[in-house]
């Protein structure tokens, strides 16, 4: 019973931070948070930054240890952070995927998506090294973490299709542990306005949801468990286009 209360406040309050901090940042609109969505419709980012309010506060009222609660933190802060930055700093690049920013990367250019790559992926390892104690475990504990959010974030492609990959990927969780409950309490409240295409999370919204979703899925397996969705997070990032191909085709947009 009590796991029961721990998952509905976590939930409740997630969607309520969520859905007061979206319904705050637009009622003052600005011209920089205006974005033409895939079908040409004007939408907004509030999405985004709401999504991480909603996700750190729904795991704050959990009784959670204080390395798990800072792991939470530090993941969905400095995900939401690098991909809010892509949002601003990276409009209009068209390149996408690992090897085109690398490839920028070697060529001395600093593109928006390698800050991504490596800022999410250091938070990664470093909330990995909050919630586990042995180097395999913390290093396959930071790849579930970054590949999450990346997969998330690979998923953004039309509305409501990264929404829906956040409440797949956190709902088996829900059996195994509360955490889950924040980031899909968050996208609860925003979903409705992400599919009626007034609004999208962007890359601020889709890498902060996934690191939160990736943090649950550490916190609720052992090794075997790590392993396991390690493989299936890396395979994703290296089909990464086909990933996102699926999203469309399911997504009926």
């Amino acid at each position: 019973m009590r796991a029961v209360i721990s998952r509905t406040a976590a939930g409740a309050v997630a969607a309520g931070i969520a859905g007061a901090a979206y319904r705050i940042l637009r009622a003052r609109p600005q011209p920089q948070w205006q974005r033409t969505n895939h079908a040409g419709r004007t939408v907004d980012l509030y999405a985004g930054p709401a999504a991480v309010a909603g996700a750190v506060a729904g795991a704050a009222v959990l009784p959670l240890p204080p390395r798990t609660r800072t792991a939470v933190a530090l993941a969905v802060l400095a995900a939401g952070g690098c991909g809010a930055y892509d949002d601003f700093a990276g409009t209009g690049d068209p390149r996408r995927g690992f090897r085109a920013h690398l490839t920028a990367l070697r060529h001395g250019e600093v593109t928006s998506g390698a800050v991504k790559l490596f800022g999410i992926g250091a938070a990664g390892l470093a909330a990995g090294a909050l919630l586990e104690d042995r180097p395999v475990d913390r290093l396959l504990a930071g790849v579930v973490i970054a590949g999450a959010a990346h997969l998330v974030n690979l998923t953004d492609v039309r509305p409501g299709a990264a929404t829906a990959t956040v409440l797949a990927l956190g709902a088996p969780g829900l059996a195994r542990g509360a955490l889950a409950a924040a980031p899909m309490g968050a996208v609860a409240a925003l979903a409705a306005d992400e599919r009626a295409e007034r609004t999208m999370i962007g890359d601020t919204g889709a890498h902060a949801l996934g690191a939160a979703v990736g943090v649950a899925i550490v916190a609720g397996n052992g090794r075997a468990g790590l392993v396991a969705h390690a493989a299936g997070l890396v395979a994703a990032a290296v089909y990464g286009e086909r990933v996102s191909g699926l999203a469309r085709v399911l997504s009926g947009r």
